[in-house]
């Protein structure tokens, strides 16, 4: 049982030089190697192109204004001001409840109105009308405003968005649901 090593001393092959068996395994395993990172390739690029899609979409997308009812002029009292909520401008089949969007109106005369957004400009938490004080309140980071729109005080860098809204035939109050402008600061 005394074997012989197979080494270019004794005859054999050079260790660094592949059988054919060996050259054949190499190759097989190369080509499954590309034949693997080819379909992640092609399953990266499937899966890929829709979410780059969605995440796009929103830049390119421009939503138009649309009118919406917010109630008779007989409901809002001259000086008043009051929440009202309509219909976002572009919901989406699954939106439910987040397809409302909701809005500061006051009634200044007998036909002029004005709105402003519920978002703050600072982070976009929801403001609130303090009647009593006439100030718009931010709860969150103690943003105020004036009943203008203007800021008080706080870290709000703008003053609240404000929405057109218009009378129609003498009888309904319509605001004109625009996509809120990103306004936010961190």
């Amino acid at each position: 049982m005394n074997e012989t090593p197979t080494t270019p001393e004794h005859g054999g092959p050079p260790p660094s030089v592949p059988t054919r068996e060996v050259a054949a395994v190499i190759s097989r395993r190369r080509f499954l190697t590309r034949l693997s990172l080819s379909l992640a390739g092609v399953c990266a690029g499937v899966l890929g192109v829709p979410v780059v899609g969605f995440i796009a979409a929103p830049i390119f997308r421009k939503v138009a204004g649309v009118w919406r009812d917010v109630g008779a002029l007989d409901d809002f009292k001259i000086g008043e001001t009051v929440s009202v909520t309509f219909e976002d401008p572009s919901p989406l089949p699954w939106a439910g409840v987040t397809a409302r969007a909701a809005a500061w109106l006051r009634r200044e005369n007998e036909r002029q109105f004005t709105a402003f957004s519920v978002h703050c400009t600072h982070l976009g938490c929801p403001v609130r009308w303090m009647p009593g004080a006439n100030l718009f309140m931010c709860p969150c980071h103690g943003g105020v405003y004036y009943a203008d729109g203007s800021v008080a005080a706080g870290p709000p860098p703008h003053p609240l968005f404000k929405y057109e809204v218009r009378v129609v035939d003498g009888r309904h109050v319509q605001v004109k649901a625009d996509a809120i402008p990103i306004t936010t600061t961190l």
